[in-house]
């Protein structure tokens, strides 16, 4: 194996994308967010053409099949043929609803008043102090 293909998985997950940071991608993989055949992995782990990682972030619960390995961070165009995102249809589904929902009129706050002025809080105040003599 030539020394140029190792790269580590958090270095990996870094220049993918998939986290800002490297020391984001360090910290997810510590806490068992990336996962190989459902066991968790090191931050050290040597990536390797084929091999399939789940990832949960924030925003998505990834599953990305490595095509070629990758150790330098580049622009998001030219990543693509680096991993193939195999997330399942499902998961595309429910984060295209989410988003659809964020959006939607329905799930908006209906009392359009937002925060008491200053002047209506020291009448809540009052009533409230009032009650208690």
């Amino acid at each position: 194996m030539n020394l140029e293909n190792k790269t580590r998985l958090d270095k990996y997950l870094w220049a993918i994308r998939i986290y800002k940071t490297r020391s984001q991608a360090g910290n997810a993989i510590d806490s068992g967010k990336v996962k190989m055949n459902g066991n968790s992995l090191k931050a050290s782990h040597i990536v390797k053409a084929g091999e399939e990682y789940f990832i949960n972030t924030k925003e998505k619960k990834w599953l990305i099949k490595v095509n070629a390995v990758l150790d330098k961070r580049m622009k998001a165009t030219d990543v693509a043929p680096f991993f193939k995102d195999i997330t399942p249809i499902e998961e595309l589904e429910r984060i295209k609803s989410k988003s659809a929902s964020f959006y939607n009129s329905e799930n908006k706050y209906e009392d359009k008043s937002g925060r008491p002025t200053k002047k209506n809080r020291r009448m809540l105040d009052e009533l409230i102090d009032g009650d208690e003599n």
